[in-house]
């Protein structure tokens, strides 16, 4: 696992909001908010929904939050409530009404600042290509890639075996691939 400066400032604001610093607590929120959101989105394919989930994983995080024994997983238990409360979600929805499409397409918010020109071109044709995945497949990939959490931490996040999530990425890399090669074919 790589743990790079904002992984280790992220578990100093865990451990220092698990032991009940405020401050500390609102700057975790902050820096983890808009990661929750686009994992639920991901998830929900809904914009109000994925904001009424992450609001409810909010309240888990903050109640279990003295409970976390090891602060560097912080980020796999969070992503792995919001995806929790994701489920929860569509399974009570599946149930009030027969027929419910599979969970709609979602992509991160945001691209790099410094995409510019030909990367940006490339970038959003792989995120397009995202768009077409199923919901766990993309959920597994944008964990991995734009996340950077590792097979274990995604196998927590969304609560499956890492087994599981290598699968999800094979698949999911190879559908990407077989879009960009067929988009490229028609550009020559």
């Amino acid at each position: 696992m790589r743990r790079d400066s904002g992984r280790i400032y992220d578990e100093y604001l865990a451990a220092a909001a698990r032991a009940g610093d405020r401050a500390a607590w609102e700057r975790l929120v902050a820096r983890w908010h808009p990661r929750l959101l686009r994992h639920a989105w991901r998830l929900t394919g809904d914009g109000e929904q994925a904001r009424d989930r992450v609001q409810e994983a909010w309240m888990e995080i903050l109640r279990g939050l003295r409970r976390l024994d090891d602060v560097a997983a912080f980020p796999a238990w969070a992503f792995r409530i919001v995806t929790r409360r994701c489920q929860r979600a569509y399974r009570h929805a599946e149930r009030e009404r027969e027929g419910i499409d599979a969970l709609a397409v979602a992509t991160p918010s945001s691209t790099p600042e410094h995409a510019s020109g030909e990367f940006a071109a490339e970038l959003g044709q792989v995120l397009a290509a995202m768009q077409s995945l199923p919901a766990s497949q993309r959920a597994a990939l944008a964990l991995f890639h734009l996340d950077n959490l590792s097979v274990a931490e995604i196998a927590i996040a969304l609560d499956v075996p890492p087994g599981t999530v290598k699968t999800r990425l094979m698949h999911a890399r190879r559908k990407i691939r077989a879009q960009l090669e067929g988009a490229n074919d028609g550009q020559d």
